[in-house]
């Protein structure tokens, strides 16, 4: 997705643990009636969402979070990642101009060293700049965690699961880059979109498997079943991950959703709907087959419908609220109603 992007945290899958995964929602800034940030911040605390994604340095955004507690996850923006990868002076002006202005403020949880530069770019600066963007936290006794974020469209093989593999081109670069997340103890952060891969297969691929709401194994890998694409798609990732020598690397699921319009019978809020909801108490619930014990946290995309997204009139749809801040469709309940106006009138005895 687009790098001006910002996102709620609202998925991240790591190893070991059994607690609930966390819960939030993508933020997109390309519209030109979104409410400005304060508002939106006030709509995050309604709903009781305490993670944040940003792809890149936002001031008003951040300046909007201040003394919020919301964690924050920052991004650097993809053509910013050569220069950081240069030398640790370089991550430390980054460092300098974009987190150190705001530490006293604002909740910073993660920096992520660009959003999907492969497969397309040059990906072997990446694990460069994510070491010394580490050194300079490690410096600063800031308890911050570096990664990357990827599509699956890194991987060669993605079917079954346990075949998932990184494309040969991109083996060398996957192997740096897990070696350094290994050695920092960081999870990869992977995008993850069962949409696209029904709606570029309908025939053979059941919705209910890509919708949650399959009542038994629909596909048998081994001795493991899959009941919902979700988990096979993050297996897939993991199985490949293992085989670039980064078995023990966690993983964080950064965007994932269901567009409620543009494609037809397959877009729909109710469609929509199903699949956030779905998505929503199985993150609460499990882990995935490969490890069951794992939290999944992640982050819906997105927060809002953005009228200036480019591409197709799909990439405008991808909300669960309209910019007027109502629901496109119910995901997390009813807001908790605001607290009544205290009296102004004479007490009465």
């Amino acid at each position: 997705m687009a790098a001006l992007w910002i996102a709620l945290v609202v998925f991240s899958m790591i190893g070991g643990g059994a607690a609930a995964g966390e819960v939030g929602v993508c933020y997109g800034l390309k519209g030109d009636n979104l409410p400005p940030p304060p508002q939106v911040v006030a709509l995050f605390k309604q709903y009781g969402i305490q993670n944040i994604r940003l792809f890149n340095p936002e001031p008003p955004v951040l300046d909007a979070l201040a003394g919020t507690g919301i964690a924050v996850m920052l991004g650097v923006l993809n053509a910013d990642i050569p220069v950081i990868a240069s030398s640790q002076a370089a991550a430390q002006q980054w460092f300098d101009a974009n987190v150190a202005p705001y530490l006293n403020s604002v909740n910073f949880s993660y920096i992520t060293v660009g959003n999907e530069v492969i497969p397309g770019g040059d990906g072997t600066t990446i694990a460069g700049a994510m070491q010394n963007l580490y050194s300079v936290l490690t410096a600063n006794n800031l308890p911050i965690k570096v990664s990357t974020v990827l599509p699956i469209s890194v991987l060669g093989t993605s079917y079954p699961p346990s075949a998932g593999q990184f494309t040969a081109e991109l083996d060398g670069v996957m192997r740096a880059i897990l070696a350094v997340l290994a050695q920092i103890q960081s999870p990869l952060m992977i995008n993850i979109y069962p949409y696209f891969a029904y709606a570029s297969d309908p025939i053979n691929i059941r919705s209910d498997y890509a919708l949650f709401t399959a009542t038994g194994t629909v596909v048998q890998d081994g001795p493991l079943s899959y009941s919902n694409l979700f988990d096979a798609m993050v297996d897939a990732f993991i199985s490949a991950m293992e085989k670039a020598g980064g078995g023990e690397v966690g993983v964080v699921v950064t965007e994932t959703g269901w567009p409620s319009l543009g494609n037809e019978n397959l877009t729909s809020p109710e469609i929509a709907g199903i699949y956030n909801r779905n998505l929503l108490d199985h993150i609460k619930a499990n882990g995935t087959p490969k490890r069951p014990t794992a939290t999944i946290d992640g982050y819906f995309f997105a927060l809002f419908n953005e009228n200036q997204k480019p591409g197709l009139f799909i990439e405008q749809n991808w909300g669960l609220f309209y910019p007027d801040m109502t629901p496109v469709y119910p995901v997390f309940g009813a807001a908790p109603a605001p607290a009544p106006a205290p009296a102004t009138g004479p007490a009465l005895a």
